[in-house]
């Protein structure tokens, strides 16, 4: 009787520090489920073994015209396990106002955007999504805390689902930095 208590203490202990290294940036971006800018269930766990870019995107914004650069690198490495997804967020002067269909319709007929781009969301503040608190706080990524500071932050991610490195607004996309990054 003694062994089997033993043994099922042993399996609650060895049960509760499994969760607790979850807790403690022991998790990947594959854990999550987006919604996109058409309404469907966007799956990252979808997008495991590739490179993730992920970006907070803004239509009324002096970065905006950074698109560009990421559909082209979209384009150019996209068919080499990597992809960029993307993330309207109203948080910064109120430069991305409009509604998912609407941020859709000006992604494709301003910048031809066909990389993914999810439901517009919240990037910072009380009302930050999951996906953000993960890619911001060290507890939850393993690796760094980080604030996003404008539109256009970049996060790439590791094709283990773990968080690579933060990149400035202000760095293009197609930077040396990202791209050796892409390419390595």
């Amino acid at each position: 009787m003694k062994l089997r208590n033993l043994t099922l203490l042993f399996i609650m202990i060895a049960t509760l520090s499994a969760r607790s290294q979850k807790e403690d940036g022991d998790t990947t971006i594959y854990q999550f489920k987006v919604q996109s800018l058409d309404g469907e269930e966007f799956d990252f766990s979808s997008l495991e073994g590739k490179k993730i870019m992920v970006v907070n995107t803004a239509s009324k914004c002096g970065l905006t015209p950074q698109y560009k650069q990421l559909q082209a690198i979209y384009e150019k490495y996209g068919d080499k396990d990597f992809v960029i997804v993307g993330f309207p967020a109203n948080n910064f002067l109120y430069q991305e106002p409009g509604s998912d269909e609407e941020i859709a319709v000006f992604c494709e007929q301003n910048y031809g955007v066909t990389f993914p781009m999810m439901s517009k969301i919240s990037v910072k503040g009380k009302k930050m999504h999951p996906i953000y608190q993960f890619l911001t706080n060290k507890n939850k990524n393993g690796v760094i805390d980080s604030s996003v500071s404008w539109n256009f932050q970049k996060y790439l991610i590791n094709p283990d689902g773990r968080l690579a490195k933060v990149i400035s607004p202000r760095t293009l996309p197609d930077d040396p930095s990202v791209i050796s990054w892409i390419e390595e």
